[in-house]
């Protein structure tokens, strides 16, 4: 009798164990507190409609990062150049005073302008929208959050939609100074060619054989990836 007793005790004591060794770091969508935890790849429920006047960890700060710092050989989670990874908001707060972007390190290097500037020479720099959401964003608190974005499948042009989302989440990491998969996104060719061979939607529905993108941040969202299914199944132009 003390014997099953026993028996049973261990194997619940094993099940609890593999329960908490089976909890992942979630990213939240935010409570306003900006100090939640959580990983770059996932963005949970938005959490209400975009507003104009303010800025999003999920829809808006960490696609800039993972694109722009993120890559293999900088400040991911393999390589974490200098001691620096930025792949999760928690990993992001170190280098961020919520209120102050002034004295936070992380807006200090990307307005850099010498070789001491993030990202570093040769790739470019943040663009000044970029650099102006960040300082937006830590200002507003630095919060963990996230919002449901507009986003209309029935526009699928090159121009209209399929550039602003290259340049937003792809070209960080796609630019002749930094050939991720040797695969450049930074121009209308380059990114025909990518949508030709498959490698484009396959890679960005996260289909079976292709490399999961983006890297180190949130799934495109549906309607994003069905803009680039349209695109590419009207042939790709350059309208």
């Amino acid at each position: 009798m003390k014997t099953r007793i026993i028996s049973v005790l261990i194997a619940g004591i094993a099940v609890l164990a593999l329960l908490n060794g089976c909890r992942h770091e979630i990213l939240s969508p935010g409570n306003g507190s900006g100090t939640g935890g959580g990983t770059g790849g996932g963005g949970g429920t938005p959490a209400g409609t975009c507003s104009p006047d303010s800025a999003y960890f999920v829809k808006d700060i960490m696609p800039i990062i993972a694109s722009n710092c993120t890559m293999s050989g900088c400040h991911d989670n393999i390589t974490h150049a200098d001691g620096v990874n930025l792949t999760t908001y928690t990993q992001i707060m170190k280098y961020v005073k919520a209120g102050n972007a002034g004295d936070s390190k992380l807006y200090k290097v990307i307005i850099k302008t010498d070789g001491e500037r993030m990202p570093p020479p040769p790739m470019p720099p943040l663009t000044a929208g970029q650099k102006a959401l960040i300082q937006k964003w830590i200002n507003q608190g630095a919060k963990n959050n996230n919002c449901g974005a507009d986003c209309d499948t029935a526009l699928f042009t090159f121009s209209g939609a399929i550039k602003p989302l290259m340049d937003s989440r792809c070209v960080g990491c796609h630019n002749p100074s930094s050939l991720g998969g040797n695969i450049d996104l930074s121009t209308y060719s380059a990114v025909r060619t990518s949508a030709l061979t498959g490698k484009l939607y396959g890679s960005i529905a996260h289909q079976p054989g292709y490399s999961p993108m983006p890297k180190n941040s949130a799934k495109l969202s549906d309607c994003e990836i069905t803009r680039v299914q349209k695109w590419i199944a009207a042939g790709s132009p350059n309208n």
